[in-house]
Formats: structure tokens, C-alpha cells, sequence
């Protein structure tokens, strides 16, 4: 599988198709989560992307349901040393039954403890990439930024991230990291995709943040930051009947767009889904998508993008569509 840098270019070398385990234990129960995981390493899959809150809104979750999947996965399959974790720390509700309105946040007593459970749950002893899941902007940076840097110092934690970050807050938390000497954010995790919102309706999900043209640029100006696509498929939007877009993305760009993938992954003989994950993979910006699935066979069409390649002139098509 096509290998990418994660941190910059001393980050970890892994997977350019990252898994997301969002519903492993939840709405994916866990032999199906267990196939999915082994098809994903088997194929040269190494990334596996979760959350401490993963997924508190399903019936009956708690937010430890995925961690505790991949944790179980990894000591019944003795996988220690064949994936990458990354998980993320800020969301979790403190209510249960509520949402982000009483998240945990991002205060050092919180990042500590938070951490400490999460190795627990995945039953390991490091985090290889771990994010600030949402801003926290009631708790100083310096705070969070410290704590996330003592972690890195315990060799608790590799690699940091930050996700659903304003591009100026990254922009600062890097300032600040450097100015004091710490590990500092070296990837970015935001929603993105082909299909674009307009950002003035809002994304369905609360506290969503959709990668903008000036995050894009600001990751071309900066080696060592890696950006990552959450809802790369817009949960199955671009080809499933019974997913409907959300309002955001219900606009004149949008039907060109999907015209556009669609005439494209015919001449391809490839899926739509599978033109949208290699026109991440092969843009300016490089971007590692995030790819949430729920079976085997969704995850062998995701995983049939990494070998397709984008003809120039093809690509030249579907970012024309993107611009008119």
C-alpha cells in the first residue's frame, strides 16, 4: 500500500488510507469490527483512527466502545506492533446523554487523565498520534500545549494532532509550542472531501469544522504538518439511494461536481467513491482520507482507490468542476 509520512519527516511512516473505527462496538458490532480490522492490516493498512467519545450518541454507547474494540482486536490478534493508533481527547461528554456542551475539554488534569484511560482501553502503553479532538478556548493554551508535551516527554504519546481547530488557533498553538521549547502539533485533522458545504448553512454534525482554502494553504507553506480527512465519503452521500446530502452541500457547484466524478469513475471503471478518495490522495495538498466503513466490502472498494491513478487531464476535469 501507498506509505505516507505522518508529523513531518520525522513522524511515523504509515498507511495513505487511514481506517476509521468510529462505530466498531456500536452500530458495527465486534466480529464484523474484528474482520474489518484484519482485512484493513492485511491489505497493508497500518492507520487506525478513534476517539475517547466514540460513540457516546449511538443506543446505549458510552464512548468507550471503540477504543475497547481496537484493544481487544489488538491483544486477541497480537498487533501490537502492526498498526498505528490514533485517538483523540476533548469531546467526551461528562453528562451522560448530553453532547459537546459539556465536553471534557482541554485542561491539563483532563488531557492527563484522559490519556491514561485511553491506554487503558486500547491496552497499550503509547498513543501514536494523539489529538485535541475539539478547541477548548476556556483553558489557556499553555495549559493544554504543556500537557500535551509532558505526555510526549513520558513517552506516553508520538506524534500530536489537532482537529476541528480554527487554522489561526493551529497557527498559534505552533507559535506557542515552539516559543516554549515543546512537541507541538505536527497534523491536522479536519472534514473534508470533493463535494464542498457552504460553510454560512453549517455541517449537520455539532462541532464539525470543514478544512478551508486557507488551511490548505497553510499546510502547502509547512513540511511537517500532515493533514488528515474525516467524512471523506460523506457517510456513503455520494453513491447510497438511502444517504441523502446534507442541506450545506445542496447548492449549483454541487451537480457539476458530482457530473464531473461521475463521468470521470466511468472512464476510470472505478466507483465514485474510489475517484474521491484518489483525488484526496493525489492533491495539493497530499491528504490521508479517513475512511469510516462497515463492512469488509465497503473497505476493499476504499481500499481499490489507493491503486487508481488520476490521469492528469482527468484530474485537470474534476478540480475544473470544483472551481465553476
Amino acid at each position: 500500500m501507498l506509505r505516507r509520512r505522518v508529523g513531518g519527516p520525522s513522524g511515523p511512516l504509515v498507511s495513505a488510507l487511514c481506517l476509521g473505527a468510529l462505530p466498531f462496538g456500536t452500530t458495527v458490532d465486534q466480529k464484523t469490527s474484528f474482520a474489518i480490522l484484519d482485512r484493513f492490516v492485511e491489505a497493508g493498512g497500518d492507520l487506525v483512527d478513534t476517539a475517547d467519545n466514540y460513540a457516546f450518541w449511538a443506543p446505549g454507547g458510552t464512548g468507550d466502545e471503540s477504543e475497547r474494540t481496537i484493544g481487544r482486536w489488538l491483544a486477541d490478534r497480537r498487533r501490537y506492533d502492526d498498526v498505528v493508533i490514533s485517538t483523540k481527547v476533548g469531546a467526551r461528554p461528562t453528562v451522560p446523554g448530553t453532547g459537546l456542551e459539556t465536553a471534557e475539554g482541554l485542561s491539563a488534569p483532563v488531557i492527563r487523565k484522559a490519556a491514561e484511560d485511553s491506554l487503558r482501553r486500547l491496552g497499550t502503553d503509547r498513543i501514536d498520534v494523539y489529538w485535541t479532538h475539539i478547541e477548548d478556548r476556556s483553558v489557556p493554551l499553555e495549559e493544554t500545549l504543556g500537557a500535551l508535551d509532558g505526555l510526549v516527554g513520558d513517552g506516553k504519546v508520538a506524534v500530536l494532532g489537532c482537529s476541528n481547530h480554527a487554522t489561526w488557533r493551529t497557527e498559534r498553538a505552533r507559535a506557542t509550542s515552539r516559543a516554549h521549547g515543546w512537541t507541538g502539533y505536527t497534523c491536522v485533522q479536519q472534514r473534508y472531501s470533493y463535494l464542498q458545504p457552504r460553510l454560512d448553512i453549517g455541517l449537520p454534525e455539532g462541532g464539525h469544522v470543514h478544512a478551508t482554502a486557507e488551511l490548505l494553504d497553510y499546510v502547502r507553506a509547512e513540511p511537517d504538518l500532515t493533514l488528515m480527512a474525516y467524512s471523506s465519503l460523506l457517510s456513503g452521500a455520494y453513491t447510497r439511494p438511502d444517504k441523502s446530502l446534507p442541506a450545506a452541500y445542496d447548492h449549483p457547484g454541487t451537480g457539476q461536481r458530482l457530473t464531473a466524478l461521475r463521468e470521470v469513475a466511468a472512464e476510470l471503471g472505478a466507483t465514485v467513491n474510489q475517484v474521491v478518495l484518489a483525488w484526496l490522495l493525489g492533491g495539493d495538498p497530499p491528504v490521508i482520507p479517513i475512511v469510516g466503513v462497515s463492512s469488509v466490502e465497503q473497505l476493499d472498494e476504499a481500499l481499490g482507490a489507493v491503486a487508481l491513478e488520476l490521469p492528469v487531464e482527468l484530474r485537470a476535469r474534476l478540480d475544473h468542476a470544483a472551481r465553476g
